[in-house]
């Protein structure tokens, strides 16, 4: 005989509802109850559980580890995406943003910056390296960062081996491929190390880190990509999770989320620009209030194929309201051209408070000045060397940040941030050996540390949340890296 499922119950589904909501933001509506029983089957069987009622049980009986929230993501949310998706955004990048960003830094500080949130395995990224690798010819003269996230380990690790089915490329021109990707006969498509090498691939939840920080390289942000991923939290969650991205971004900077995903409610902090079948937000200086929607022209011919698919269709109307509430302040005032940053008399502090102020804006060069001057004031602080070798990395000056950095060590040989610090410098540069010995230094030191324990310079991260990331980290590394050591 044949066995028949029982029934979930409707206050199970509410009680885990609610729960879910609480411990990872992940929303959902009772109309969306029967996704979240099949989402909890599906965990049921990976967490060895009989069926999807014991695992909703065994869940609520205790607070979720990041295992089992990263399970229950695995399972509760839908990874599946592709290269140049919802191609009208990539238009407006390619056709308006990313030119105006090109053209105001060429000639003063070549750096560029770009995270995609949320990133699943890795399509979205990629593609924003391909879109730059195409209009920038000397790449070598730019600091570009391209910053990708994900809560599930298992999509950066699909990400960070860079190969790709079919699938991966529906919707997507042949010649994309045939430039940017190898393909052996009867073989996936992998893509080529020059364009892999551009992306930084590191663990978030977006629901639950600190951002922005200069510990998780989240700040001073030109443009933030987080697509159909919104859609999954609360209201109350979303609305914070837009107001770490509000302090993420430099003044001028771009949020991009999906077409479905626009609201003047919980946008009302940026300003609202139309592109032709795209709907961006823009952060505004502290001067400036957000306006109604300003219309870009239609974008010109470019790297993608001018004939699409058609994609979500944004009202006239919602770009017509004006926006209402004010603009979400930033750390500090904004300074008047030719100030400088106030610093109280007798405070050894004030300098580094400074440097970070101006780190977190993008004003890269004036920050280093900043810490220069508090590493001079306070030479034993081995937390002012740390600061300057996280913006020299910024800056692109990697010798110069290591240098930083072994100062700092030398200052304090326990400093868990900056074996961190190391082990991410050297991953950037493609040195996987030494990035795992740096990583491996500071999982050591962690351990002598509490689980709870805020550790010192990093914007309240816990010694437990670092033990988390770094092993993401090294469970990313090519196997290589791990046989060498």
């Amino acid at each position: 005989m044949q066995n028949i499922r029982p029934p979930f119950p409707d206050s199970l589904l509410s009680s885990l509802s609610d729960f879910l909501a609480v411990q990872t933001g992940l929303y959902f509506p009772k109309k969306r109850w029967s996704d979240l029983e099949r989402g909890i089957a599906a965990a049921a069987r990976q967490f060895g559980l009989p069926d999807a009622q014991a695992c909703a049980h065994w869940l609520l009986s205790a607070p979720l580890t990041r295992s089992q929230i990263e399970t229950l993501a695995s399972h509760l949310t839908v990874g599946e995406t592709y290269f140049f998706r919802e191609k009208r955004s990539f238009e407006a990048l390619e056709q308006h943003i990313l030119p105006a960003l090109l053209h105001a830094r060429e000639h003063s500080e070549p750096r560029l910056r770009i995270w995609s949130a949320g990133c699943s395995t890795g399509e979205e990224a990629y593609s924003i390296a391909m879109l730059l690798d195409q209009l920038i010819p000397d790449p070598e003269k730019w600091n570009i960062t391209i910053l990708a996230t994900d809560i599930n380990p298992a999509f950066l690790g699909k990400a960070a081996a860079g190969v790709y089915g079919e699938w991966s490329f529906r919707d997507t021109p042949a010649w994309i491929r045939a430039r940017h990707f190898k393909h052996g006969k009867n073989a996936p498509f992998e893509i080529l190390p020059r364009i892999r090498k551009r992306v930084t691939l590191s663990y978030l939840n977006l629901a639950d880190d600190v951002y922005p920080s200069l510990t998780n390289n989240t700040n001073a942000m030109d443009v933030i990509f987080c697509r159909n991923v919104l859609m999954y939290f609360t209201a109350a969650r979303a609305k914070q999770v837009i107001e770490n991205f509000h302090r993420s971004l430099v003044d001028g900077g771009w949020l991009i989320v999906s077409p479905v995903e626009t609201s003047t409610s919980l946008f009302s902090g940026f300003a609202v620009v139309s592109f032709p079948g795209a709907v961006l937000y823009r952060k505004l200086a502290n001067s400036e209030s957000p306006a109604v929607a300003t219309t870009c022209p239609a974008a010109v011919p470019g790297l993608l194929p001018e004939t699409l698919p058609p994609e979500y269709l944004v009202g006239d109307a919602i770009l017509s309201i004006p926006l209402h509430e004010a603009l979400l302040s930033l750390d500090r005032p904004a300074e008047q051209p030719g100030e400088a940053p106030l610093v109280e008399v007798n405070d050894n502090a004030a300098p580094s408070r400074t440097a970070r102020a101006c780190a977190n804006q993008g004003k890269l060069t004036e920050a280093a000045e900043w810490c220069e001057k508090a590493v001079a004031a306070d030479k034993l602080n081995p937390a002012h060397p740390y600061l300057l070798a996280t913006i020299r990395q910024e800056q692109g000056h990697y010798d110069l940040a290591v240098q930083a950095l072994m100062r700092a060590l030398y200052l304090d040989p326990d400093f868990v941030l900056a074996h961190f610090g190391l082990g991410n410098l050297r991953l950037a540069q493609g040195r996987h050996r030494e990035a795992e010995r740096h990583f491996r230094n500071a999982l050591a030191l962690l351990h002598r540390h509490p689980r709870d324990e805020p550790l010192a310079e990093s914007d309240g991260l816990s010694a437990g949340r670092l033990v988390e990331i770094i092993t993401s980290v090294l469970s990313s590394l090519p196997r290589a890296a791990a046989v060498g050591v």
